[in-house]
């Protein structure tokens, strides 16, 4: 075997295993519940293939909330890259942050079931959002636009209250208003 070469079997796991997580995603975004045989339907594999890669509905769910929450973090780099620190606030605020907040409400209710069924949500996904407000807001008192005494979970608070945003409303008009609202109390003098 070649360094770096990968045998179809496993790249093909790997796939299934990508496809099983989306459509538990959108299955858990919708209706909040966790039906094996529609997400094997939805992910296009086996019943059988869903049960080896996630024995139990509390694993299943554990590693949607992981997968969304890397997903969620591991945007700001390229954000920051292709926009200034203030616009890939917003950006990451609107299209990604509010996003998760209105499509994961289903995936807060399982998550709150699977913990009390003994799963156990990662410790750092917490802290690992409030390190990705703190590399926005660390960008944006480098380029001067908010002030540097900013507290990263103070912000992420403040951005709480995207969870009362109407998903069925003018959700996009909402969320630029919160911003817009906490971006004048980050907003250097």
């Amino acid at each position: 075997m070649t360094t770096g070469s990968v045998s179809p079997r496993r790249a093909d796991t790997r796939r299934n295993h990508e496809r099983i997580l989306a459509a538990a995603a959108n299955s858990l975004a919708g209706s909040g519940e966790v039906s094996f045989n529609a997400i094997a339907k939805q992910a296009e594999v086996g019943v059988g293939t869903v049960y080896r890669h996630f024995p139990t509905p509390e694993a299943l769910i554990l590693a949607v909330y992981r997968r969304e929450v890397r997903h969620l973090v591991e945007v700001v780099p390229r954000l920051l890259e292709k926009h200034s620190p203030e616009q890939a606030f917003r950006i990451w605020t609107a299209d990604h942050l509010a996003h998760y907040m209105m499509t994961k409400r289903g995936l807060a209710n399982a998550l709150r079931v699977a913990t009390v069924s003994g799963g156990e949500l990662p410790a750092n996904a917490y802290q690992t959002v409030v390190d990705a407000v703190s590399t926005l807001l660390k960008a944006n008192v480098e380029a001067g636009t908010v002030r540097a005494d900013l507290d990263p979970e103070t912000v992420l608070r403040g951005l709480g209250g995207l969870l009362y945003v109407d998903p069925d409303g003018d959700w996009r008009s909402q969320t630029v208003s919160l911003v817009d609202l906490l971006w004048r109390g980050m907003h250097t003098d």
